[in-house]
């Protein structure tokens, strides 16, 4: 039985009190069928799936916990934000347009997760992957307002966009071209001068940058391998420009 799996009974196993002091406990959904599985295969970058990723879809699809309603393994998505994730799993979301999603790479490697808020709209790294995100629910359930979940959602996202001015999360394009980090210096050497870099790494400083100031679709390019971002900003016409919109 692999990791994700034990993880996905502990959750199961845990009783959770909700805000009307109400006990519950998540519910799992049932595994892909056989046609099922292979229909999701066929949307992944290399056309197959990481062999855990397979076994936990067989066992189930995802599950029923509390006020996010369901957690899904299996919802492929290019999250209708074209460039900044291409190919990724939506797993949650709240029901007023933010989304948990986990990045999936070009090399079909099921990667990080990303708490994606459109309202203040900022982008953050959520948990290193799917086995870390399932322990972060359980622990929300049972912490709520000391958790990282319920961080992330309730003041991080607030705390990125209210600095976003003076401190935006973003590198510009000449220190990243000078970076002695090869992975960023290439990628960005690769874009326009013009280009800001987001970088979401696991060895990055930053835990997250507001996305408002960029356009979608060609603007934003998303490096291969990594969750590592150029974006280029909104131009404003000169009537934003007189009257500072």
């Amino acid at each position: 039985m692999s990791e994700l799996i034990r993880q996905l009974n502990k959750l199961t196993a845990d009783e959770f009190i909700d805000d009307e002091g109400e006990a519950y406990r998540a519910k799992l959904l049932p595994g892909l069928n056989a046609e099922e599985l292979a229909a999701l295969v066929t949307q992944m970058p290399i056309a197959t799936l990481p062999p855990e990723v397979t076994e936990l879809l067989c066992y189930s699809k995802g599950l029923l916990f509390g006020w996010l309603e369901e957690i899904r393994f299996d919802a492929f998505s290019d999250f209708g934000r074209r460039g900044l994730f291409p190919a990724c799993i939506e797993l949650a979301h709240d029901g007023t347009g933010n989304y948990w999603v986990l990045d999936i790479n070009k090399a079909g490697e099921w990667g990080a997760v990303f708490y994606v808020c459109h309202d203040p709209a900022v982008i953050i790294r959520q948990a290193n992957n799917l086995l870390d995100f399932l322990g972060q629910v359980q622990e929300y359930g049972r912490f709520k307002s000391t958790s990282w979940f319920d961080e992330v959602y309730e003041r991080l996202s607030f705390k990125i966009w209210k600095e976003r001015k003076t401190h935006t999360g973003l590198v510009e394009a000449t220190t990243a071209v000078a970076s002695s980090d090869d992975v960023l210096s290439v990628f960005a050497a690769q874009q326009l001068p013009e280009f800001l870099f987001g970088d979401l790494r696991a060895k990055s400083v930053t835990q997250g940058f507001a996305y408002d100031r960029f356009l979608q679709g060609e603007q934003i390019r998303k490096h291969e391998l990594e969750p590592l971002w150029a974006l280029v900003p909104l131009r404003k016409s000169w009537i934003s420009k007189l009257f500072g919109w």
